[in-house]
């Protein structure tokens, strides 16, 4: 382990802190290894308790280790990638692409008036029949993503029935009732796990949650799927893909292509 420069007007705290970092980053630390403890870091660095427990405390911030009680110090697993770009695909394939496995529990799957926010979002009446499909998404092993879609009833009658446990929706509706999502809004924001969602998440109640809120269109206009589905803050991070450009005579314009533009749950 690199030795500390104890001449160096930067704090101990931060050298030990880029120590780990690089370890963990160069690949000599894996994803899930459990660190020395803080005696042992202590004598490799031949500083003090306070200054490797800050060093921890902001690694822990920056999501590159975790702390589990009773056991350590342990190096954070890998965050699951969804780009947010200028193509549409669903959850299933993204993940499949990354080479993960996922897989989904459906916790309900049935027709419902549509709330006045459900009915808005999609265009109808509150009251119309809606689909709504609960889920959680799981990658090996662990859950990642907890959603809730509404389509409208009369796009897709028979969805109710059908098994989603190990297929892409949007295959699905493609495939079977002939309907493809053309385009997408999503919004994205911080949000603290409520209880339901941090029990299924398996995290605490209060950690931090990325709210997806999402509306699909087909070509035509038509809203065809809502969504508001919670991703993992610990395990999950979104690219966001911007393009720009200059207008032919010369005028320099920029494009930000909005988060709508990658679907990353269904």
């Amino acid at each position: 382990m690199s030795v500390i420069d104890y001449q160096s007007q930067i704090p101990y705290y931060v050298q030990v802190k880029q120590v780990i970092r690089d370890r963990i980053q160069n690949g000599i630390w894996q994803p899930n290894d459990q660190l020395p403890s803080e005696a042992e870091l202590c004598d490799s660095f031949n500083v003090s308790r306070t200054v490797i427990r800050q060093a921890l405390q902001d690694l822990i911030h920056e999501g590159l280790i975790t702390r589990r009680k009773g056991k350590g110090s342990f190096v954070a697993p890998a965050k699951i990638s969804e780009r947010l770009v200028q193509k549409l695909t669903g959850f299933y394939h993204d993940m499949v692409d990354q080479g993960y496995q996922p897989v989904t529990k459906v916790l309900k799957q049935e027709v419902i008036p549509a709330s006045r926010t459900v009915a808005e979002r999609l265009q109808m009446l509150a009251g119309d029949p809606v689909i709504e499909i609960v889920r959680l998404r799981l990658v090996d092993g662990m859950p990642i993503v907890y959603v809730t879609t509404y389509l409208p009833y009369h796009l897709c009658p028979s969805l109710v029935n059908d098994e989603l446990s190990n297929q892409s929706l949007y295959d699905l509706l493609e495939q079977r009732y002939e309907i493809t999502i053309a385009r997408g809004r999503r919004s994205i924001q911080a949000v603290p796990a409520p209880e339901r969602e941090a029990e299924l998440l398996g995290i605490n109640r209060g950690a931090p949650l990325f709210l997806l809120d999402s509306i699909s269109y087909s070509s035509d206009g038509t809203p065809v799927e809502f969504y508001l589905a919670y991703h993992r803050g610990d395990r999950s991070q979104f690219e966001v893909e911007l393009i720009r450009f200059r207008e032919p005579q010369g005028t320099l314009a920029t494009v930000d292509l909005p988060p709508s533009n990658r679907v990353a749950t269904p």
